[in-house]
């Protein structure tokens, strides 16, 4: 009985651990830079071919922004895509079981969504660097 305590109590802060791990900063990215001569048109298009490709949905369009979700199994994230004539940026709106929290001032959320974000931003600035050629 004190062995099976003992060993609760020396794999609990280690499996604490492991939740915490899951979870990475959130910190949205720097804005992409839109090349010289790029209409608003060009660059919407080039983020609504980006969404598509990775799963987004868009779920409201206006000039200059873009509302996005993406739903993976029980995962569930919000964005906002908005640009000018220089740059575009991508905010964190919510989410829902991607353990999104604030903890000292810091948003934290699962490290799955830094990967998905990036990968938006990957393919918009590529879809953006083809319409220069």
């Amino acid at each position: 009985m004190l062995r099976s305590r003992l060993l609760v109590i020396l794999l609990l802060p280690i499996l604490l651990m492991l939740m915490a791990a899951r979870q990475a900063p959130l910190v949205d990215p720097d804005p992409i830079a839109i090349p010289a001569k790029i209409t608003d048109a060009q660059v919407a298009k080039s983020i609504r071919g980006a969404l598509i490709n990775r799963k987004w949905t868009v779920t409201d369009e206006k000039p200059g922004e873009i509302k996005s979700t993406l739903m993976l199994r029980d995962h569930k994230v919000r964005i906002d895509i908005t640009w000018d004539k220089r740059a575009i940026k991508i905010a964190y709106v919510d989410s829902e079981n991607l353990k999104y929290e604030v903890e000292n001032g810091k948003r934290l959320i699962h490290k799955n969504y830094l990967g998905w974000i990036n990968n938006l931003v990957t393919d918009i600035s590529a879809n953006l660097n083809l319409l220069t050629e």
